[in-house]
């Protein structure tokens, strides 16, 4: 697993005409499995994620059934807040309950605000404002640099924001750590209570490969989609910004996959744009060596996962290359999906997001989890 290392470790390549030309406002076209990027265009610039923004929401729902807290069959109680939420929506009622999996459902193929925040408010007590500051944090921790989140749904906030290259880094992020959960964002429609909901992703079904991802729209941000697909051993994922319409986001989403499959097909690179861009550096952390206090039994509360494997020997590879780089000993923990995670667990969260930067400079990927 490379996700941290996304975007950091090879030159950006651009292709200008396309944004200025094809009416939307940034586009990337990245390599899931290298972090290879094959074309990106203001890649950097901030923009509104609009219901992009629930993939973090799906992100911390996915890190609380892994660890417990949630099980895809829990319900979940509906508040006043949660059903006063402004459309798109399933209409739940003050008082009622869904269950977890339709909930993951309503957002990955519905995009409904209603649920979104239901998850949010049943997921950090109650309150979305401090289920979206631990969405900004977690954000932080996962290397997404110029990403702010005030809600957990992506209705209208001018403070929040976000950028194709956190967006792509993000649902990578996802892809990667919970491959398990990847499956419902590739729904192409979903039935709940009598009815049918179809997923606003038109490339599911019609593009060659595609999985998923996810679409998103405000009057500010435009039409945007995520969608990702694998070819030829190949597994690509596009992000598209500020599109005029549905079908323009569609269309430059299939033509951005189509020329990066044909670019990594042929292992050649694009022809860079000459109009400078600023560049994202990896964040440097103290160097101080730290100690931290672990537990190898102790597998609750906060730590720092360093990838997921199907061999043990895989994982003891990354903790011998932990132990000699950091002088922190890891442990293994196993999980019903058969993968081995290498995990320092038993940390505070100022000692586990020290140990993940400092793991990242050394060019370790990792994430915090909760």
């Amino acid at each position: 697993m490379e996700v941290r290392k996304f975007l950091f470790v090879l030159p950006m390549l651009f292709v200008g005409a396309l944004a200025r030309a094809g009416g939307y406002r940034a586009a990337l076209v990245a390599d899931m499995d290298s972090g290879r990027v094959l074309i990106s265009e203001n890649a950097n610039d901030i923009n509104y994620p609009a219901s992009l923004t629930k993939i973090m929401t799906l992100y911390l729902t996915f890190d609380a059934l892994e660890h417990g807290r949630l099980h895809l069959d829990d319900y979940l109680i509906v508040s006043k807040s949660a059903a006063d939420a402004s459309p798109v929506k399933l209409g739940l009622t003050a008082g009622s309950k869904i269950r977890v999996e339709d909930a993951i459902s309503a957002l990955a193929v519905h995009s409904a605000n209603d649920v979104a925040r239901v998850l949010a408010e049943n997921l950090k007590g109650g309150k979305e404002g401090t289920f979206a500051s631990l969405m900004t944090r977690v954000a932080r921790e996962i290397g997404l640099s110029k990403t702010n989140f005030e809600n957990s749904s992506g209705l209208p906030d001018d403070d929040q924001l976000s950028t194709a290259r956190d967006i792509a880094l993000l649902s990578m992020a996802v892809y990667k750590h919970f491959p398990q959960y990847w499956k419902y964002f590739g729904q192409k429609t979903w039935v709940y209570n009598g009815k049918t909901y179809t997923n606003g992703n038109r490339l599911l079904g019609v593009y060659p490969g595609c999985d998923g991802m996810k679409t998103g729209y405000t009057n500010k941000s435009k039409y945007s989609l995520v969608a990702t697909a694998h070819r030829d051993g190949h597994r690509l994922i596009s992000v598209v910004l500020g599109a005029e319409d549905k079908d323009i986001r569609a269309n430059v989403s299939t033509n951005m996959l189509n020329r990066g499959f044909e670019l990594v097909k042929k292992n050649t690179p694009t022809v860079t744009r000459q109009t400078p861009v600023a560049k994202v550096t990896a964040p440097v952390s103290s160097p101080i060596v730290k100690k931290y206090a672990t537990d190898a039994k102790n597998y609750g509360g906060t730590g720092v996962q360093f990838g997921a494997f199907s061999s043990v020997s895989a994982a003891d590879t990354v903790i011998n290359r932990i132990k000699n780089t950091l002088g922190v000993v890891a442990h293994v923990e196993s999980n019903d999906a058969g993968l081995y995670r290498v995990r320092v667990s038993g940390l505070n969260d100022a000692s586990a997001g020290d140990l993940c930067n400092r793991a990242s400079t050394a060019g370790i990927d990792c994430f915090v989890f909760h």
